[in-house]
């Protein structure tokens, strides 16, 4: 094959009006060759040869995970390695990542908490088989604002009384609370949310907060993103947690999935945006927390009702007798 420097010969001596055939025998080739580097005005390019690498054979079911918005790499991974990859994380990343671009991404100002001041609270939903049955998942996310430790519960209603529910379970899967609680303007919090001045909030949610002592604050209409620490776990928990486990045997199972995840992937993690190990950072948050009460808050369901002449009251539709008295 002609080097650069040869085709510098060739050029040199036709320009000069040396014969093909006898730059040719100058350089021990064929005069077609030489012809043909003329022609195509340097020295041929080598053809790289293409490497084979271990996630070839991967790379269509990674492509059809990100189409269907998986961009998590570990979530990634674990996929493949179901289908027999036996390679490693780094050349998945690096597949990937240049990919990124065509996900869309508004900025938005972030905003730093300190250690005990707040927690983020919102609500998810996707649907699972559980028990043999396709069923809608309501979850209910919960994270602290500084060390990013967050909690999720499971169930089959995103009402007040599972909001209170959700709540109460992650301050004592926190061993703690924070000193304010952060909601979107879901009526089983805020019964009218202001973009000027204070919302109102619903009556329940005000004695749950003095019950553990925090105080509500609450988004501005429109503006979610206000909270956008608990906005991305609700993403990262429908892309990683629902990637990995889709079928359940009972909601005791997918809600004991939750926490051995929560154990083992969520809190060793290291989070993105403070570079630290989340359960690491939580330690430093923890003797912020304020204490548990002694006793639990009472989430049960509690509505009144004014009993009509004939003895009976209406709820949710049935009509239930009560005692004369």
């Amino acid at each position: 094959m002609l080097s650069k420097e040869d085709y510098a010969v060739i050029k040199s001596l036709y320009q000069r009006g040396v014969y093909l055939k006898d730059i040719a025998a100058e350089l021990e080739v064929h005069p077609r060759t030489v012809k043909r580097a003329l022609q195509r005005g340097g020295a041929p390019q080598p053809e790289r040869k293409h490497k084979s690498s271990k996630l070839d054979a991967y790379k269509t079911k990674v492509d059809e995970l990100l189409a269907n918005d998986v961009w998590n790499v570990m979530v990634i991974l674990r996929e493949i390695q179901q289908l027999g990859y036996i390679g490693g994380q780094t050349i998945l990343r690096d597949y990937v990542h240049p990919k990124r671009v065509l996900r869309a991404s508004p900025a938005t100002v972030r905003f730093e908490t300190d250690p005990g001041k707040q927690l983020q609270s919102d609500w998810g939903e996707v649907v699972v088989e559980i028990a043999g049955q396709r069923q809608k998942v309501y979850f209910i996310v919960n994270e602290l604002g500084y060390s990013r430790r967050f909690h999720f519960w499971c169930t089959d209603s995103a009402d007040a009384e599972h909001t209170y529910e959700g709540l109460v379970r992650s301050f004592e899967y926190f061993g703690g609370v924070t000193q304010e609680v952060l909601v979107d303007n879901q009526k089983s919090a805020v019964v009218q949310a202001s973009n000027v001045g204070k919302p109102k909030f619903n009556e329940r949610f005000v004695d749950l907060a003095g019950y553990y002592g925090f105080t509500p604050r609450a988004c501005r209409p429109y503006r979610a993103r206000t909270k956008g620490k608990d906005e991305r776990m609700v993403s990262y928990i429908k892309h990683n947690f629902f990637v990995r486990y889709r079928c359940f045997e009972s909601w005791a199972h997918l809600n004991q999935l939750v926490e051995q995840w929560l154990r083992e992937e969520a809190d060793p993690r290291v989070q993105g945006t403070v570079k630290e190990v989340v359960a690491e950072r939580f330690e430093r948050e923890r003797p912020h927390l304020k204490s548990l009460p002694q006793v639990r808050y009472d989430t049960s369901y509690l509505e009144y009702r004014q009993a009509a002449w004939d003895g009976y009251i209406e709820v949710r539709g049935n009509r239930c007798s009560v005692p004369a008295a």
